[in-house]
């Protein structure tokens, strides 16, 4: 464990009982640490288990195995008192804009929700300039503070969202793809308000995403899953020079080159073979059906993470 770590993941295991289809595996053994103060990228294809491993770390799912630590108390061992202030320290922003704001709450309403839960506020006006305090932070005025969620569009509703999340003053964020679902041009204007956000508050994110390119703008170390795996981790600029498993290489050979020629020159790594199921998962490296260098072993032993190089781990037995 590392001693600067505010959040210590160790063999946490989500499943979920899918009855008589088996058990879907959907985040298996899978440990690292969050620094305070950092941001730690995890990123993979849809259904690689990311959200699933967010929700789980910050309580949303309880976990089938394994290991949380907040700030060095295990989340599970906490008191009801502990637990109740391990909630108003890690919040959770949330994917889709559209879907998490309450449609029949004001703006208002739905920033001050977390704020009313902890007793936050002494009076109304207490509560109404802590609101507009927070959408100011956030990019908005307090004239927003009286609409509903429809009233805006996808980008000023992520930004409610944050402000909804700031509201209880947290220090780790979990940002599940708060990005995807927005447009462009809007993504880069968020991501920054993310970073200058951290920077004024010290507050540390566990941010999820499939943009490569994003992720690698805004973390300070990545995590690469695959089927419920993390298969590499390292600092951001080390992994992005120098990926080493296969999956992390192909992976960065589709980042999109705004120069043309270097696009047109690059080699894409083509993913060929079948993708296996997480369901009811055998031994093995989940990536095998799917890697040109896999053997026998690959096939019937599930590789762990190993360190590399300085704080450059991946789980390959090609690696070792």
């Amino acid at each position: 464990m590392d001693a600067n770590a505010l959040i210590h993941v160790e063999h946490l295991k989500k499943y979920f009982d899918l009855h008589k289809r088996g058990t879907l595996m959907a985040v298996d053994d899978v440990s690292f640490d969050i620094r305070r103060g950092e941001t730690f990228g995890l990123v993979g294809e849809s259904g690689c288990g990311k959200t699933t491993c967010g929700r789980t770390v910050i309580g949303l799912y309880r976990k089938t195995d394994g290991k949380v630590v907040y700030d060095g108390r295990d989340i599970d061992s906490m008191t009801e008192e502990d637990r109740f202030h391990f909630k108003k320290k890690a919040q959770m922003i949330f994917q889709d804009p559209y879907a998490s704001l309450n449609p029949r709450m004001t703006v208002e309403d739905i920033i001050a929700e977390g704020m009313d839960n902890f007793h936050m506020c002494q009076s109304t006006k207490e509560r109404q300039e802590r609101v507009y305090d927070l959408l100011h932070q956030v990019g908005l005025n307090k004239e927003h503070a009286a609409r509903f969620p429809h009233e805006f569009s996808g980008g000023q509703r992520q930004r409610i969202g944050i402000a909804r999340a700031l509201a209880v003053e947290p220090e780790f964020i979990v940002c599940d793809e708060p990005i995807s679902a927005l447009d462009v041009s809007i993504q880069a204007q968020v991501v920054n308000l993310l970073v200058h956000l951290q920077r004024k508050k010290g507050l540390t994110y566990l941010f999820i995403a499939h943009d490569l390119s994003m992720v690698k703008h805004i973390s300070d170390r990545v995590g690469v899953m695959y089927m419920g795996h993390i298969v590499e981790q390292a600092p951001s600029n080390e992994l992005y020079t120098n990926p080493l498993h296969p999956y992390t290489i192909a992976l960065m050979s589709a980042i999109p080159v705004t120069d043309p020629d270097v696009e047109r020159s690059k080699k894409v790594v083509p993913l060929e073979g079948e993708v296996s199921s997480p369901i009811n998962c055998r031994p093995g490296c989940r990536f095998a059906s799917r890697c040109k260098y896999a053997t026998d072993r690959c096939r019937q032993e599930t590789p762990v993470l190993k360190e590399i190089a300085e704080d450059h781990f991946v789980a390959c037995f090609q690696k070792e």
